[in-house]
């Protein structure tokens, strides 16, 4: 079993129904799907890097992406109807527990300049994003031989229903966030 979600169960959860003053249980907040995006707008002359940005994607996620294709013709960013756009991954259950610690615990801190994660990224519901500009801060991407470089975004979808329990849930899951300036 993931040593995340076990801990998320045997000990977070409680903590978290103590601070937050919960009754029960199941009102705690929890993580509910990662999403995580990539736009190929380069991609439209190129179809190797397309395929470079799926197999990225598919080596990071442990899931096979799939591909977003746009719903109208738009001629000012030469997009055609039905032309891919983006490839998406959504991870639930197990795999999003184990992308949440490997982002945590070892892409995180490979960022260059990483001061913390930036607290005004939540929506108002609970949910925060982040964007990684570079998809070697991942172990499983190599740079040698790395022709082409994207960026990405990562969608933590959870229950909590606003910014101060999504704020707490992720703080106890390990989310390291830039300190408040005074």
């Amino acid at each position: 079993m993931n040593r995340l979600k076990d801990r998320y169960n045997k000990e977070i959860r409680k903590e978290l129904q103590n601070k937050l003053g919960l009754k029960n249980v199941l009102a705690v907040p929890s993580v509910k799907k990662v999403v995580v995006n990539a736009g190929v707008g380069k991609t439209l002359k190129d179809p190797k890097f397309l395929e470079s940005i799926i197999e990225d994607l598919r080596k990071i996620t442990g899931q096979q992406p799939v591909k977003t294709m746009s719903r109208k013709s738009i001629s000012g960013f030469k997009i055609r109807e039905n032309q891919v756009v983006g490839v998406t991954v959504t991870l639930r259950g197990e795999r999003m527990y184990d992308f949440i610690d490997k982002l945590i615990s070892i892409a995180l801190p490979r960022v260059r300049d990483f001061r913390g994660l930036n607290l005004d990224a939540f929506d108002g519901r609970g949910n925060y994003n982040i964007g990684i500009k570079e998809q070697t801060v991942f172990p499983e991407i190599s740079e040698e031989g790395l022709e082409h470089s994207f960026g990405f975004q990562i969608t933590i979808t959870t229950d909590a229903g606003n910014d101060q329990k999504g704020r707490e849930l992720l703080k106890n899951l390990g989310f390291p966030f830039a300190e408040a300036e005074k």
